[in-house]
């Protein structure tokens, strides 16, 4: 069983000509549990920046507008992810396996990419030799 865990959640999209990577968090989980609450976490703090209440009193009247019909759902994708027992079992397995868990989703301007590992199994591949020398 792996203990600690490695979370990033990160934006990636085009700036100056360049694909680009902009960190929007980090968290070292000290427990399965809590590295998939913060996956959660992020993935709705990212969904409701992506598609907010318009009924929310920061918001003055008519400043947001609906996107197209055939933009993707990226917020809603998120949304669902948190939602699915099966996904989130499925990503807790996987995490609990030593495996690193990638959730990505993108719209026309922007790839959403949340990321988990465990710290142990980072540590394994850190002493896995690169080189084998024969004895003499």
């Amino acid at each position: 069983m792996h203990d600690e865990f490695l979370c990033h959640v990160t934006a990636y999209g085009v700036c100056g000509g360049m694909w680009v990577g902009v960190p929007l968090g980090t968290y070292r989980a000290p427990t399965l549990a809590l590295a998939m609450w913060w996956l959660r976490d992020r993935a709705s703090w990212i969904a409701e920046r992506l598609d907010p209440d318009p009924g929310a009193p920061y918001f003055p009247p008519n400043s947001m507008m609906p996107v197209a019909g055939t933009t993707p759902d990226v917020p809603g994708q998120l949304r669902r992810w948190c939602g699915d027992d099966a996904q989130q079992e499925l990503t807790a397995e996987e995490l609990a396996a030593g495996h690193l868990v990638r959730i990505a989703t993108s719209d026309e301007t922007t790839e959403y990419e949340l990321l988990a590992e465990s710290v142990d199994a980072l540590r394994m591949q850190r002493t896995v030799p690169l080189l084998s020398v024969p004895a003499a």
